[in-house]
């Protein structure tokens, strides 16, 4: 369910309902009940009194916030990646990027956010920023579902990409300036696009 809200089969606004979702996935209503608990914790659902589940919307102050967020705590944790470095770190960071990099030439939404997920786990995990961490992941539903939206655009200033591979190679060189710098323009780039996206869409979330 999370994938499918991930990769828009199901649209933000409309309704989960259960007896359709039990038939479609041969589950139990318990199970669908439980499965949106987790959700809503997530950002991904949200109940509304007299509806009931449905998929949350992304409004542009979410976004907003959800990048100042990850401004923060990536910036830190690359810069720090990067003085930590270690051979083995780069080996494991390496691997990382090359699945990114196959993810980001393959067909597979939910592949390349998995691969997104884990090449930035390297880093945090290298930086040793365990709790930040921990916060990035409880936004990754929503963090992936800005992702998708941003990859979706062709006018974008540099490839997403282009982004991931500065990133990867300051860290792996040990500059954690300039880690720090590639992800700061990582971020500033996928916010303004995020934004101008959202802006266009606003008048039909209201």
């Amino acid at each position: 369910m999370r994938e499918a809200i991930i990769e828009g089969h199901f649209q933000p606004g409309e309704r989960l309902v259960e007896r359709p979702m039990c038939d479609q996935l041969g589950v139990s209503r318990t199970v669908v009940r439980e499965t949106i608990r987790y959700l809503e914790a997530e950002g991904l659902v949200q109940i509304v009194p007299g509806r009931g589940p449905i998929v949350a919307r992304i409004t542009q102050e979410d976004a907003r916030q959800i990048y100042e967020i990850r401004r923060m705590l990536e910036t830190s944790a690359a810069g720090t990646c990067a003085e930590r470095i270690t051979p083995d770190r780069v080996e494991s960071l390496t691997a990382a990027y090359e699945a990114l990099r196959q993810g980001y030439e393959s067909d597979s939404p939910g592949g390349l956010f998995r691969a997104t997920a884990d090449f930035y786990s390297e880093i945090f995990e290298g930086a040793g920023h365990h709790i930040a961490s921990e916060i990035v992941q409880r936004l990754n539903g929503r963090i992936s579902r800005l992702r998708k939206m941003t990859l979706s655009t062709r006018d974008r200033a540099r490839p997403g990409i282009d982004h991931m591979e500065a990133i990867y190679r300051a860290i792996i060189s040990g500059d954690a300036e300039a880690a720090r710098q590639a992800v700061e323009h990582h971020i500033t780039d996928t916010a303004a696009i995020a934004a101008r996206l959202l802006s266009e869409e606003e008048p039909f979330n209201e």
